[in-house]
């Protein structure tokens, strides 16, 4: 393979104005990652404590194995919402006992677990990622059950949580509820569809009515213990497989029996490992800061790929898109990579074949995304540019190889969909800090509406009002910034993190290897290609 070579400058003033930009968005990330690490607040969380109960992270951290790589999904969920940061539930990829895993563990701190709209979206999510990459599932229980006030907005789309783990077990893919605390209502039915379930003597409750609700409905007088308490339910129901003395046994027991699982992965293991010869501390610098400037995206992979070697395809044609093979962490991928911010034919066809040839050698993609989406114009309408991005298209569409997304740059309208972004279903897609994604840039959107509305007053015979169209111009400039952001996207659960650029190979690698749990293998074949 070919060694990519830098020529990154770290004193330029360019790269110096870029790195101020990305260690800013870092310190706003870490202001919205303290709120989440926080809990419900110091008073919720010193009363979880003074009950001799460990926080969720805490938990996690016992549970997985000593020195793994660990990846939290999607942290800032509900960021800037009227809902907490974090969607009081923390999601999660570990290695417990040798195999990876996924792991939801409910905030009791926060609302008593209660799950809302977006904590509803970020457990499906995991519970899709479980799924698609065959990863089995740790669900770490304690929740009040539906934050009411709100239960409208995700009622029957909470129902698909049970379902997945049905159609999970069926499948083969195993799962495992810990439950601490409470298991209420639609909650008991968390431990009661696992595959294997473990309750705290004296700590975990499941019901589907608690005791008010029970007295209202029944006239029923019954306590907690008597009703769903883990010794009932280890002795007389069933519903408790394992009886744990306190957390930490329970964390012991939950380890025990991913152990007897005999995980195996089904994907081809990573051969060796070489670490990048170019520094990836220098990432921090190299994405331009306005995604308007395009950057070398080869002095990106240059710091993320194995030995920094990277075997290019088709070099001469369609420069725009960057295609090629490379290792990370020792997987061998085919990466796709905006190297300036328009897809045009020659780039889309490129991309149609090169997917192809992976899907024909059973290979993930990597897709890097600094796209301000497919050329327009008379010409290239002319030259065919639907036909052409219709390939793209229809090749990501197809391909059942895994694709990870990385949203670098900009990630505008179809381009987005090009290169595999979050409605083509790649197993993972992460943001750096910087990132935009949207149908277009807001000075062009609001150009757009302005000059239809323009045509629309002439088409009439009306005057047209230079002032109003100034104000609505500023005010969907403002709103397109704000909504194309990172944080407002991973806020909404449209990506699976923002992560430090730095951390970029390290993220990368941990969700090659969770791909791997699964059978990796190309499409058969594809939709009919318009020639």
């Amino acid at each position: 393979m070919q060694r990519l070579r830098s020529t990154v400058d770290p004193r330029s003033r360019s790269y110096a104005a870029n790195r101020q930009v990305v260690e800013h968005a870092l310190k706003e990330l870490q202001g919205h990652l303290d709120g989440a690490l926080g809990g419900g607040g110091p008073k919720y969380v010193e009363r979880h404590r003074a009950r001799g109960r460990m926080l969720p992270r805490e938990r996690i951290e016992l549970l997985v194995d000593l020195g793994s790589p660990l990846v939290e999904l999607s942290p800032l969920a509900a960021a800037g919402t009227s809902f907490p940061t974090g969607a009081s539930v923390v999601t999660a990829i570990g290695v417990v006992s040798g195999a990876e895993c996924v792991i939801i563990a409910n905030d009791p701190t926060v609302r008593g677990g209660a799950i809302n709209p977006i904590s509803v979206t970020k457990i499906l999510r995991a519970m899709d990622i479980c799924r698609e990459n065959r990863l089995p599932l740790i669900f770490l229980v304690e929740s009040g059950g539906a934050d009411l006030p709100s239960q409208g907005e995700f009622y029957l789309r909470g129902g698909n949580q049970f379902r997945h783990l049905t159609q999970m077990s069926a499948a083969g893919v195993p799962s495992i509820a810990l439950v601490f605390g409470n298991a209420t209502a639609g909650g008991a039915y968390v431990p009661g569809m696992s595959d294997y379930t473990i309750l705290i003597k004296g700590q975990s409750k499941v019901f589907l009515g608690g005791p008010p609700l029970v007295k209202m409905a029944t006239g029923e007088d019954s306590d907690d213990e008597t009703l769903g308490g883990a010794e009932m339910h280890a002795r007389t129901s069933g519903v408790c497989d394992y009886l744990a003395v306190d957390e930490m046994d329970g964390i012991r027991i939950a380890r025990d029996i991913v152990a007897h699982l005999g995980w195996r992965k089904l994907g081809p293991a990573p051969g060796p490992v070489t670490e990048p010869l170019e520094d990836p501390e220098e990432l921090l610098g190299i994405a331009s800061a306005d995604p308007k400037v395009p950057f070398d995206v080869r002095e990106v992979l240059a710091r993320v790929v194995d030995g920094s070697e990277f075997d290019e395809f088709k070099s001469n044609y369609g420069p725009a898109l960057i295609c090629g093979w490379a290792r990370i962490h020792g997987y061998l991928v085919g990466i796709l990579a905006n190297q300036a911010g328009v897809l045009f034919s020659e780039e889309a066809e490129k991309a149609a074949q090169f997917i192809q040839l992976a899907n024909q050698m059973d290979q993930p993609l990597i897709f890097l995304h600094n796209c301000t989406g497919f050329i327009v114009g008379a010409e290239y309408e002319r030259k065919g540019i639907v036909k052409d991005g219709a390939k793209m298209i229809n090749a990501v569409a197809n391909s059942t190889v895994p694709h990870i997304a990385l949203m670098a740059g900009a990630s505008y309208g179809a381009g987005n969909y090009g290169m595999s972004g979050r409605p083509y279903n790649p197993r993972f897609a992460f943001s750096w800090p910087t990132a935009r994604v949207a149908v277009m840039g807001g000075p062009q959107l609001a150009g757009v509406l302005s000059i239809v509305a323009r045509q629309s007053a002439a088409s009439q015979g009306k005057p047209f009002d230079e002032a109003a169209d100034e104000q609505m111009k500023q005010t969907i400039e403002a709103q397109i910034e704000n909504e194309s952001t990172a944080i407002w996207n991973t806020a909404r659960i449209y990506d699976d993190g923002i992560i430090d650029p730095r951390d970029t190979r390290h993220v990368l690698g941990v969700a090659l290897s969770a791909t791997h749990s699964a059978e990796v293998k190309g499409a058969p074949g594809y939709g009919v290609f318009r020639m």
